[in-house]
């Protein structure tokens, strides 16, 4: 399963039920980096220095950082879900079928309706 980072707008409750989908998630809260305004190009570093893939809703943020070229193990730009479960469970099929996560960028929406 994916090594995930997810930042600290990204909420908890689709962390523990990514987790329970087998995915080892660190959060930002748990890595000490919440809550200390630390810039988003930052955040990909160390998500990259620990080969993890930045799980997040700042989705322009880091799409331009991808585009600029920033190097990566991944991006995965999610849409706002209060469906928690039904958002883990859209990552888990993304990721299922991604293969090496480095330098892609995938993207998640919620199901329009």
């Amino acid at each position: 399963m994916a090594r995930l980072y997810a930042d600290e707008n990204f909420p908890y409750p689709a962390v523990e039920a990514s987790r329970r989908l087998g995915h080892d998630v660190l959060t930002a809260r748990e890595a000490g980096q919440a809550g200390l305004g630390i810039p988003d190009d930052e955040v990909l570093s160390f998500a990259h220095a620990h080969a993890r893939a930045v799980l997040t809703h700042n989705r322009e943020h880091f799409r331009n950082l991808h585009e600029a070229g920033s190097p990566h193990s991944g991006l995965v730009l999610c849409t706002e879900d209060a469906n928690f479960p039904s958002l883990a469970a859209r990552v888990h099929q993304a990721l299922s079928v991604a293969g090496d996560l480095t330098g892609q960028l995938i993207r998640i929406n919620r199901p329009s309706g």
